[in-house]
C-alpha cells in the first residue's frame, strides 16, 4: 500500500515537472517569437545604432532650368564638420585648429570638444571644399567630414521671387523651390562606421556607406533673357521714377506660359537678408501674384470685351464727355477736366475717356456687368502654379449702387492682382479662350523620367473671336496714333495705360500715390507676346501711365524684337522726333495748340485754365505722337 502512495506521488511530481517544462518552453517560444518576429526589426535597428556610428549624406537637389535650357539653380557639394569628443586626443589643439579655420568662436568650439556624453557634435555646416580639405590633410582624431550641399544661383538675383530659396539647411522657404520641395529635396544617403562601446571607430572593421539620391530637375517657362531684359527695364523705372517698386510681366498670350516675371527692389539669392527679416518678406513675395490694386485705364479691355459681346455698343457709337458725369447725385470726373467733346468708341479708348467706360457699364447694368466680370474670372485666382495667389476683390453684386458700376467701368472700385488683369486681358485678346498662367514646364527625375509636365489648361471661352479681334485691332490705334507701327518703329504693337489712385489703411484716398500700368501687345492682330509694367507710387514728378509706364513697356518690347531677331512688320516706317516746346505759363487752350503742332498729345494734372509746369521740360527730343503732362 505504502509501494502504491510514494509511485502516485512520483508521478504527480514527474507530470508537474513535465508541465512546468512545457510552460517555460512554450513561454521561450513565445518571447523568441516576439523578439525575432514581431520585435525583431526595431530591435536590429536598436543594436545597430549602438555598434555603429553614422554621418548623413545630403541629397543634391534638383537643378532647375529656364526654358531655352539654361541652368537658373545648381547643388554644389559641401561639407559638414562634427566632432566625437571621445576620440579627441588633445582638445584645445581641435578647437583653436578648427575656430581659427572656419571663423568659429573658440569657446563655443572648445565646449563641443569635450562634451563627451554625446557620440558627435555639429561643428559647421556647408564648409567649402577648401577649407574641407584642410582639416582632412591636418588629420584630426576625433574631426570627421560629411558630404553635404549647397545652392548656388547662377544669376545671383535673377528671377528671385519666383525662384525662391532654401534655409541653411536646404530646405526650400519660398518660391519654386518652396512649391516643388516635394520634387527637388531628393534622398538622403548614409556613411556607417563601426565602434566600440565608449562610441569610438573600431579600426579595421567595416564601412557601409548608401548613396544618395539626386533630386528632381524641373524646366521652367520662362526665359531666361527675356527675364534679363524685363529686370533690367524694372531697375531703370526704379531709379528714374523712383518708385516704391516696380512689377513686370512678359506672357505667352496663347499658352498662358509665363515668359518673365519680377518686382523690384530683389536681392541676390547667394546673399540671402537674412538678418532683415522685414526685407526678406517684402522682397520676397511674388507681388505679381499675391498683392491688389485698383487697375484703373487697363480694365477698361474688360469693358470694352464685355460691351461689344453682348451688344449695347458697336465701333461707330458716338459719345460726349464734357469732362465729368453726374451719377446718383455724385460727380465722377473724365482724366481730361475739359473733357474730350464727341467721339467715336475707338476715339473713347485712344482718349481712354472716363465717360465713354461709364456709359458702357451702365449700359450692361449690374447683372450683364457682373456675369462677365465673374465669366472673365474677377474675384477668383487663376490657378497659376505658384503658391500665395491673392483672388482680387470684386464687390457683392446685391451692394453695387449704380454709382459704383459707373466707376468700376474705367476700372475703379475693383482690385485685382497683376497675374489676374493680365491673364484675362490674354484671354480677350487671343480668340477668347482664357489659358491657366503657369510656370513649370516640366519635373524629370535623375532616372529620365518624366513625373509632371505643363498642360496648359483652357478655362474656356469668355468672348467670341469676332469681339476679339475687334479689340486687337482697336488696341493697335491707342499706341499708334501717329499712323500703324509707330510706337515701336517698324512694329505692329498694341496696347493700353492706366493710372489709379491707392487708398490708405482707412479706406481713404492716399493723396499723391498712385500706381501706374501699361499692358502692350505684339503683334497687335493676332498678340503671342503680352507685356504688363506697373509702377507702384512714383515720385520723380509724373504718375500718369502714358508718361511713367508705357516707354518702359516700350523698351522691354524692343529688347525682346531684338533677343528674338523678329524682322520689321513695316521695314519703310520711320519715326519723326520733335522738341518739346515751352508751354510754362500759358493757357491750357494756348498750350494744346502749341502741342498740336508738334504732334504731341497731352494729359493733364489739375483742373485749373494755366500750365504751371510740363513734363517733360522744353527742349527734350520726343518722337511724334508720345504724351506729355501739363500740370495746372
Amino acid at each position: 500500500m505504502q509501494h502504491l502512495f510514494t509511485l502516485h506521488s512520483f508521478r504527480k511530481r514527474i507530470l508537474a515537472l513535465t508541465l512546468l517544462v512545457s510552460f517555460l518552453f512554450c513561454a521561450l517560444v513565445v518571447r523568441l517569437f516576439v523578439v525575432q518576429i514581431i520585435n525583431g526589426k526595431d530591435l536590429q535597428l536598436r543594436a545597430t545604432d549602438q555598434w555603429t556610428r553614422d554621418l548623413a549624406i545630403v541629397a543634391p537637389r534638383g537643378d532647375i532650368y529656364d526654358s531655352t535650357g539654361s541652368r537658373l539653380a545648381v547643388s554644389y557639394t559641401t561639407y559638414n564638420v562634427y566632432v566625437r569628443a571621445r576620440e579627441v586626443e588633445d582638445a584645445k589643439q581641435v578647437s583653436q585648429y578648427l575656430s581659427n579655420l572656419l571663423g568659429l568662436n573658440y569657446l563655443s568650439v572648445y565646449e563641443k570638444c569635450i562634451k563627451k556624453n554625446v557620440s558627435e557634435v555639429l561643428i559647421k555646416l556647408q564648409v567649402d571644399a577648401g577649407a574641407a580639405e584642410q582639416i582632412y590633410a591636418k588629420n584630426l582624431k576625433g574631426v570627421y567630414l560629411a558630404e553635404s550641399v549647397g545652392r548656388y544661383y547662377t544669376y545671383g538675383n535673377l528671377l528671385s521671387q519666383v525662384l525662391g530659396f532654401v534655409s541653411v539647411d536646404n530646405v526650400g522657404q519660398s518660391g519654386i523651390e518652396a512649391q516643388y520641395e516635394s520634387y527637388l529635396k531628393g534622398v538622403d544617403g548614409y556613411s556607417f562606421t563601426q565602434s566600440d562601446l565608449q562610441g569610438k571607430e573600431i579600426g579595421g572593421t567595416l564601412r557601409y556607406y548608401v548613396p544618395a539620391t539626386k533630386g528632381a530637375d524641373i524646366t521652367l517657362t520662362v526665359d531666361s533673357k527675356i527675364q534679363l531684359i524685363l529686370e533690367q527695364t524694372l531697375e531703370k523705372i526704379m531709379t528714374e521714377q523712383l518708385a516704391k517698386n516696380a512689377t513686370g510681366i512678359v506672357i505667352n498670350a496663347k499658352t498662358g506660359e509665363i515668359l518673365a516675371m519680377s518686382t523690384k527692389p530683389s536681392f541676390d539669392l547667394n546673399e540671402v537678408p537674412r538678418d532683415n527679416l522685414e526685407v526678406l518678406f517684402d522682397q520676397s513675395k511674388i507681388k505679381a501674384i499675391t498683392d491688389v490694386y485698383e487697375p484703373g485705364s487697363t480694365f477698361k479691355i474688360l469693358t470694352l470685351a464685355a460691351a461689344l459681346e453682348e451688344g449695347v455698343v458697336s465701333e461707330n457709337n458716338r459719345f460726349y464727355c464734357g469732362g465729368s458725369r453726374v451719377v446718383d447725385g455724385v460727380k465722377i470726373k473724365c482724366w481730361k477736366s475739359t473733357g474730350h467733346g464727341s467721339q467715336t468708341l475707338v476715339e473713347g479708348l485712344v482718349n481712354s475717356c472716363n465717360c465713354v467706360f461709364m456709359e458702357l457699364a451702365l449700359r450692361l447694368g449690374a447683372c450683364k456687368f457682373y456675369e462677365y466680370m465673374e465669366k472673365f474670372g474677377l474675384g477668383q485666382k487663376t490657378g497659376i502654379d505658384l503658391a500665395g495667389e491673392a483672388s482680387g476683390i470684386l464687390m457683392d453684386k446685391e451692394n453695387v449702387k449704380t454709382v459704383d458700376l459707373a466707376r468700376m467701368g474705367f476700372g475703379h472700385a475693383v482690385a485685382v492682382t497683376p497675374i489676374q488683369l493680365l491673364s484675362i486681358v490674354c484671354g480677350i485678346l487671343n480668340g477668347g479662350n482664357y489659358m491657366t498662367p503657369s510656370v513649370l514646364e516640366s519635373i524629370v527625375d535623375c532616372y529620365g523620367t518624366q513625373l509632371l509636365s505643363n498642360s496648359q489648361t483652357s478655362k474656356g471661352q469668355i468672348v467670341s473671336a469676332e469681339t476679339s479681334q475687334k479689340i486687337c485691332q482697336m488696341l493697335s490705334k491707342v499706341t499708334n496714333k501717329q499712323g500703324d507701327y509707330i510706337f515701336v518703329e517698324g512694329y505692329d504693337v498694341g496696347g493700353k495705360t492706366g493710372t489709379a489712385q491707392k487708398y490708405d489703411e482707412n479706406g481713404q484716398i492716399a493723396q499723391g500715390k498712385y500706381i501706374s500700368s501699361f499692358i502692350g501687345t505684339y503683334p497687335a492682330s493676332s498678340p503671342e507676346y503680352v507685356v504688363m509694367v506697373m509702377v507702384d507710387e512714383p515720385s520723380a514728378g509724373a504718375y500718369y501711365g502714358s508718361i511713367v509706364a508705357a516707354p518702359y513697356g516700350k523698351e522691354i518690347l524692343s529688347g525682346i524684337f531684338e533677343y528674338k531677331n523678329i524682322p520689321k512688320d513695316n521695314e519703310t516706317v520711320k519715326i519723326e522726333y520733335v522738341e518739346m516746346p515751352d508751354v510754362t505759363g500759358l493757357s491750357l487752350v494756348e498750350a494744346s495748340l502749341k502741342l498740336k503742332e508738334q504732334d504731341l498729345y497731352y494729359e493733364t494734372d489739375g483742373d485749373g485754365g494755366k500750365v504751371l509746369k510740363q513734363l517733360p521740360p522744353a527742349g527734350t527730343t520726343l518722337a511724334k505722337g508720345d504724351t506729355v503732362v501739363l500740370v495746372t
